[in-house]
């Protein structure tokens, strides 16, 4: 059994012995082919191509963008209508604070893109009346806008100024959210006063103003911590203006609700 497992050399053909010299021969001189990588640090160079680019900086919250001057511009009021903030803004607490029911009159002072001008809207009904109020055109072009799509007949716009809202008599109640703070300049306190005495001239006898705003610090939506008003502060100019303070509430988590009316209707009736 000896020569089984592999051919004597004897065995070899001449022309197989040929063709083995010469690639022994050239073999040495063919270029080197170039080193692939290992393929754990190929996989690695892949996995960091594909892994997509984060921006560092946070996304604002909504409400918080850089403002020209104090009014809040109308090409940002996107930014007022989040899914959220029915959550957060709840306005039927506010609407049931004020006494807001079928059939009243009010008012939305500030009213922006119209958002909570529409919830006043279904809440009085087609028996009652909601004044849209603001004193920059483009918010009241806003708010027609969105009348139109929600096919309200209870609301009506009103261009005023920053002294005179322009409000007609005889409304139960006037609400100002998360907008006193664009009215009170610090600088001039007799522009809000007066503001106040002419929203105050428009209510009924037993008529309410309530200001919502938020509380103070950075925590959720709303204007940076510079920019919030302190609700002392209100108080004290509500009071400037001939209004008394008739309730406090928290509109947690991030607002406060004042209610005021004028000071013949917070005293007593002897």
């Amino acid at each position: 059994m000896r020569g089984v497992g592999r051919p004597s050399s004897r065995h070899c053909s001449r022309p197989t012995l040929v063709v083995c010299v010469l690639v022994c021969l050239f073999l040495p001189a063919l270029p080197a082919l170039p080193a692939f990588p290992a393929l754990p640090a190929l996989n690695a160079q892949r996995t960091r191509a594909a892994r997509p680019v984060r921006p560092e900086t946070a996304v604002p919250p909504v409400l918080r963008q850089q403002r020209n001057g104090r009014l809040f511009p109308p090409l940002d009021l996107g930014l007022l209508e989040s899914p959220d903030r029915e959550a957060w803004q709840k306005p039927d607490l506010i609407m049931d604070a004020l006494g807001i029911a079928d059939g009243a009159v009010v008012a939305d002072m500030g009213a922006g893109g119209g958002w909570f001008t529409i919830r006043l809207a279904r809440r009085v009904g087609p028996n009652g009346l909601v004044y849209a109020q603001d004193i920059q055109e483009l918010m009241i072009d806003a708010v027609s806008r969105q009348v139109q799509r929600e096919n309200l007949r209870n609301v009506r716009t009103v261009l005023g100024t920053e002294s005179d809202p322009n409000l007609p008599r005889g409304l139960d109640a006037v609400l100002i959210v998360n907008a006193f703070h664009e009215m009170d300049y610090p600088d001039r306190p007799e522009v809000i006063v007066t503001l106040l005495k002419n929203i105050a001239g428009a209510l009924k006898p037993q008529g309410r103003i309530g200001v919502v705003d938020f509380t103070a610090g950075d925590g959720g939506p709303g204007p940076v911590a510079a920019e919030r008003v302190d609700p002392e502060r209100i108080i004290r100019t509500a009071a400037a203006a001939g209004l008394r303070l008739q309730a406090r509430e928290l509109v947690p988590p991030y607002q406060f609700l004042l209610v005021f009316g004028p000071d013949s209707a917070a005293r007593p009736a002897s």
